[in-house]
């Protein structure tokens, strides 16, 4: 592509991006829903650029897409919400990973499309909602801090799920045996030492942040949040929860008894966000996001039809049985409303688009089938969950689920989400 065109198109994408968020706030129309739609018109429908043209830089790109949203996403987490929302978070995170996992393995392998391990490694791909997807739409529905918690915190976790389990299904595959007590300490090494890499990062950038006199710069946080995931990265734990961890850190220094642990640290204060650093971090957010979801549309490969339909088939199933699960995880002093938002999180993103390629990688049997079948999931749940929060915006399936939830909420039900008598 021509450089001059190359940069018209860019700006193109970033003056369309801004208008997107706009008709998002005011319409609650998905913003991602459409940009995807552009990632699909220009790639796999019309051929004019693939995820190849971006090189090593698309990969780079959503992965740090994914750091920024998750950062941003810790520094508006209080601890309060994260501690009072930590056992339902648990408890969904684990059912909704299992039993997507099981019922995507199930439909394939006695569906004769994979064998047994091939099916659970599709399953472990897609088993996790992508906090890249997540995040962005829980500013824009009005979610009480508590819901917001579960559903960052769920996405964060499922992602370091997705690939510790189908790392671990891809050794049985290989060497036909496994270790559990390898697995096991696999998955509590990339939780643990990420959050506390994370967290000790915070203190450090909180402890030197006030004594950097006239270096500083509205690029310096984010960077340093860059050196944290790639060390955490590097050393073989999750970069995206150690990027989580710093966010939550710095947004809740001033509730940590940081003395009590580092007696040396008496005087380090919280790093407090001036107003111009707040709002480029928002923009840079913004921006990021426009690119990974026209990104995801590249990515998607219209190669095998079967793929799709069995794709399609499996995440309706998955949308029915979350409803179920959320029903019966959560907290019935979780709102109606925001019960049903919850009911309706589990698009696929960054994590599956990039699992996807490794068990064609890998040599495994159907390892095609799996990268094929993987995309028309990300897509198909993408679209499914954005057109139902228009639908539960605006029209009467909200009191479709305003029934199956109506347990919930009854101590103080959320004021500024009744139930409608009419579509909004």
């Amino acid at each position: 592509m021509d450089v001059a065109l190359t940069i018209l198109f860019l700006g193109f994408l970033i003056f369309l991006g801004n208008i997107l968020n706009r008709l998002f706030n005011l319409t609650k129309v998905p913003d991602l829903l459409f940009l995807i739609g552009i990632g699909l018109l220009i790639g796999p429908v019309l051929g004019f650029a693939t995820p190849a043209s971006f090189g090593i830089v698309g990969p780079i790109f959503t992965t740090v897409t994914l750091a920024i949203i998750l950062f941003e996403c810790g520094l508006h987490l209080r601890v309060d919400s994260i501690r009072s929302s930590f056992r339902g978070t648990i408890t969904l995170t684990l059912a909704s990973f299992v039993v997507t996992m099981l019922l995507a393995a199930g439909v394939l392998y006695y569906g004769g499309f994979l064998g047994f391990l091939p099916a659970l490694m599709l399953g472990a791909i897609i088993g996790g909602a992508s906090p890249a997807v997540v995040i962005p739409m829980i500013d824009f529905l009005h979610l009480q801090k508590d819901s917001g918690a579960i559903l960052a915190l769920e996405s964060a976790i499922e992602d370091v799920l997705c690939i510790v389990i189908l790392l671990t299904i891809l050794d049985v595959y290989q060497m036909g045996t496994v270790d559990l007590r390898i697995a096991a300490g696999r998955l509590i090494a990339s939780l643990l030492m990420a959050v506390i890499l994370g967290v000790l990062g915070g203190v450090f950038w909180s402890a030197i942040y006030h004594r950097l006199g006239n270096i500083k710069s509205i690029f310096l946080t984010p960077a340093f949040l860059f050196i944290i995931y790639g060390i955490v990265d590097m050393l073989g734990y999750s970069g995206a929860i150690a990027a989580l961890a710093f966010g939550i850190t710095l947004g809740n220094l001033d509730s940590f008894k940081i003395s009590s642990v580092f007696p040396c640290a008496q005087d380090i204060s919280q790093v407090e966000l001036n107003p111009t650093e707040t709002i480029f971090l928002s923009q840079l957010v913004q921006l990021l996001k426009t690119f990974f979801f026209i990104y995801i549309g590249l990515s998607i490969k219209f190669t095998n039809t079967e793929s799709f339909i069995i794709g399609g088939a499996i995440v309706l199933a998955l949308f029915v049985i979350r409803i179920i699960l959320v029903y019966f995880s959560i907290s019935r002093k979780i709102s109606v409303w925001d019960a049903s938002v919850m009911a309706i999180m589990i698009p696929k993103g960054l994590a599956a688009a990039a699992l996807a390629a490794i068990p064609l990688q890998a040599g495994v049997a159907g390892g095609l089938f799996i990268e094929t079948t993987t995309y028309a999931v990300i897509l198909f749940s993408i679209m499914i969950c954005s057109v139902f929060v228009i639908l539960l915006e605006r029209t009467p399936v909200r009191r479709i689920y305003a029934v199956v939830f109506k347990k919930f909420g009854m101590a103080g039900r959320s004021a500024a989400q009744p139930v409608p008598d009419s579509p909004v």
